[in-house]
């Protein structure tokens, strides 16, 4: 199933995506949804309103309680760059007014020169669990979504804390809607995840080269904190990105940004300069 969370008449509203039309969930949030022990069952025969036509999506959550991303993730970058495989992953966070929907704008910050991509798999929680065994981790998992970590390096490289470069309001789109866990199109080992910035192909990988898959992830970042419905964990990055090129490349205003992940979808945003 395709789940998510699209605008309509001044709110927004939870829905199963059927093709071309969307089922209401009865809730105005997916994370909100999520919290029903049995939504797995809900959204399968959920018989709401349908919404017709082209759809406003919304960040597939829109209020998520956390944002854990991780960093250093893709196992033939870090070999490439001549680095050791970390032994345990390394972990930031956003707030949620840094998430944007799959086709809105992007908004690069007046205050930074340096904004650059990352294109990442988005796991979506969707039951709470606290220290989680492998198997009660993958159980935690509604599903995946496709994210970008647009980040400004001019701000993430002031500190050796990276917190203040990685969550500038409306930077980071996610979506279009969670393809669930148990969907096919998501089983296999690996998906191809591609960016591209104004027509070119800037980042390629399979999400099978992850050194922590998500499951581990899950597991171990509940050790810190109970994991809730909604929780977003942004998996990592490959190679690719703009600031480590040379000479540097980062996005500008009316750069066209397309974050696709085989089997789930894309983001399509247009990427626009902050107005003050």
């Amino acid at each position: 199933m395709k789940l998510a969370t699209i605008r309509t008449d001044g709110t927004t509203r939870a829905v199963r995506i059927d093709a071309d039309t969307a089922v209401d969930l009865g809730e105005g949030d997916l994370a909100d949804f999520l919290r029903h022990p049995d939504w797995s069952a809900r959204a399968a025969n959920a018989d709401g309103d349908r919404y017709e036509g082209a759809l406003d999506y919304a960040p597939v959550v829109v209020s998520p309680e956390k944002v854990v991303c991780v960093g250093l993730n893709y196992r033939n970058h870090i070999l490439e760059m001549g680095r050791e495989l970390p032994p345990h992953p390394t972990l930031f966070s956003k707030y949620a007014r840094a998430l944007v929907g799959a086709y809105d704008d992007v908004i690069l910050p007046a205050s930074s020169a340096q904004m650059d991509w990352e294109a990442e798999l988005a796991v979506v929680i969707g039951a709470e669990v606290r220290h989680a065994d492998p198997e009660q981790a993958r159980a935690a998992i509604a599903g995946y979504t496709v994210l970008n970590d647009v980040s400004a390096r001019d701000w993430q490289f002031r500190t050796p804390q990276w917190h203040q470069g990685k969550t500038f309001e409306a930077t980071t789109p996610v979506g279009p809607w969670l393809v669930t866990a148990d969907d096919p199109a998501v089983a296999a080992q690996g998906l191809t995840l591609t960016c591209e910035v104004d027509g070119d192909t800037v980042q390629k990988a399979d999400t099978g080269d992850l050194v922590f898959d998500p499951a581990t992830l899950v597991a171990y970042v509940s050790e810190i904190v109970t994991l809730a419905p909604g929780d977003v964990i942004a998996t990592g990055t490959p190679g690719g990105v703009g600031h480590a090129r040379t000479p540097a490349r980062y996005l500008h205003d009316g750069s066209l940004l397309v974050t696709r992940i085989e089997g789930i979808g894309e983001c399509r945003n247009t990427c626009r300069r902050e107005l003050r």
